[in-house]
């Protein structure tokens, strides 16, 4: 069966649910269900963004933490969060705002227009736009649209830090409003990606997608015993070049958090020899948290 035919079967349910169209998980939701992400729910009869506005982290970063090594670099972004994710890292940093609904955290409403024009305030302190970041992002797309659009109307730059583990609609629905994104690639197996909830293929898909219209780098962090192999980033690195051989790969360095608290951080030298095999495919490799 098709992801065509799995929506519409599911859409059709006799008992009222309604099918999500976000993500991969296409969770089909009965009135006043959330989805398995904590930011979308059925509310009337519509799938709704529940985190619309509703902003739990806000920073003013180095362009260099999203991280972005060729997007600007020296410049600062102002970095917002929400809550909600739709993939189960075990390791998240951000844990508190990512695994939690909105009534397991504080935040506070802000619409697209005030965070648009928060975003211009900065311009003086080195501020070049928005980054949308810490949580998942586009679980709720739609304040990202929004705000985006004004923020380029402002002539300022939107940032999308994101685990690309979304359908292509969406990210057709942002692409027109965005400048760069890093994109989390877990890693480069299925069987990897199924252990996180999530869908390598989309992931592909959304990178290579997102490559032709939007400054594009991405990330990996190596976590011992899961994808630290040198064959999984031969193949990772050559897919990578097989849509540009310029696009920026960033090698992060795994740490014990949340609930992977069983292995010790990745060994320096197992990131480096990561970032000299990502190099033969590679131009620009990037190492981080070394």
């Amino acid at each position: 069966m098709s992801r065509e035919e799995k929506r519409n079967e599911m859409g059709n349910s006799s008992d009222g649910r309604k099918v999500c169209p976000v993500c991969m998980h296409y969770c089909a939701l009965l009135e006043g269900q959330y989805g398995r992400c904590r930011a979308r729910k059925n509310e009337n009869g519509k799938i709704i963004s529940v985190n619309y506005g509703k902003v739990t982290s806000a920073m003013l970063d180095p362009i260099e933490k999203k991280p972005l090594a060729r997007f600007y670099p020296g410049s600062k972004i102002l970095s917002v969060g929400s809550f909600g994710c739709n993939l189960f890292c075990p390791f998240c940093q951000n844990h508190e705002i990512s695994m939690a609904g909105q009534t397991e955290i504080g935040w506070q409403d802000v619409t697209p227009a005030q965070l648009a024009r928060l975003a211009s305030g900065y311009q003086n302190a080195g501020n070049i736009g928005v980054a949308f970041t810490y949580n998942e992002p586009l679980v709720g797309y739609e304040f990202v649209r929004d705000t985006a659009c004004l923020v380029k109307q402002n002539g300022m730059k939107t940032v999308v830090v994101t685990n690309g583990s979304v359908e292509l609609e969406i990210l057709e629905e942002i692409l027109p409003y965005i400048d760069a994104v890093n994109i989390d690639l877990k890693g480069f197996t299925e069987d990897y990606y199924r252990k996180l909830g999530g869908n390598l293929n989309t992931v592909k898909a959304f990178i290579e997608r997102a490559a032709k219209d939007c400054h594009v780098e991405l990330t990996t962090l190596i976590v011992p015993g899961e994808n630290d192999s040198k064959e999984e980033m031969e193949q990772e690195a050559a897919w990578i070049a097989s849509l540009s051989p310029e696009i920026p790969l960033h090698v992060s360095r795994f740490f014990p958090r949340y609930q992977m608290t069983d292995r010790k951080a990745t060994e320096v030298r197992q990131v480096y020899r990561m970032k000299q095999i990502a190099e033969k495919y590679l131009k620009y490799v990037y190492t981080g948290n070394c």
